[in-house]
């Protein structure tokens, strides 16, 4: 897939206020500061397009971007900022939740996981819930460039033999880096090959 046009369509914090037209959404999500933004920016080969931040839990708003007027790429905010009050949590927590479980458009969800750490609990915890509300999703590990081949593939099947654990199939496994571009070409192919199913 060639991305030739990427254009900010609206925010909301409600499905009730997505922007129109209604296009299939492929959604991206993960723990604060995963690196979600660069990746997004990294794909769409966009500088500057989704907002990135030294600060975590910055993006608090579900972001729409048309892709080629064809699909909406979709930034969600991050889960598990530990730093925020028990109020923003739960209004963080009220956004995603609402938006993953009433977009019909919602194809799929790339969750974002820092491939340099063993998935944690709060992930783990995250993505039974995403497979008790049948939420399709696909893993995506960023800032693969920090491990080396042999480490990054130690780290991909570790969080491989965890999830075995819940799950017979296992979910689609991409490794990616914001830095080299690792990743890009997968990602895109992937949500091509899905679009021409619908």
């Amino acid at each position: 897939m060639k991305i030739k046009d990427v254009q900010f369509s609206g925010s909301s914090t409600r499905v009730g206020g997505r922007p129109s037209p209604k296009l299939p959404e492929f959604a991206f999500i993960g723990r604060s500061n995963v690196g979600k933004s660069s990746l997004i920016n990294m794909l769409c080969q966009r500088k500057g397009l989704a907002k990135t931040s030294q600060t975590p839990g910055k993006t608090r708003l579900v972001n729409h971007f048309a892709v080629n007027g064809k699909w909406y790429l979709v930034d969600l905010p991050g889960y598990g900022y530990a730093k925020a009050s028990d109020r923003e949590r739960k209004e963080i927590s009220a956004v995603i939740e609402d938006y993953i479980l009433n977009s019909d458009d919602l194809v799929l969800l790339f969750v974002l996981v820092d491939a340099r750490h063993e998935l944690g609990r709060t992930d783990r915890d995250f993505m039974v819930r995403l497979a008790q509300a049948e939420v399709p999703f696909s893993i995506i590990f960023t800032k693969a460039d920090k491990l080396g081949p042999v480490a990054l593939q130690r780290q991909i099947e570790a969080a491989g033999r965890v999830l075995s654990e819940q799950w017979e199939e296992l979910p689609v496994m991409i490794a990616s880096s914001s830095e080299t571009g690792q990743g890009r070409g997968e990602i895109l192919s992937y949500i091509d090959n899905i679009l021409k199913t619908l």
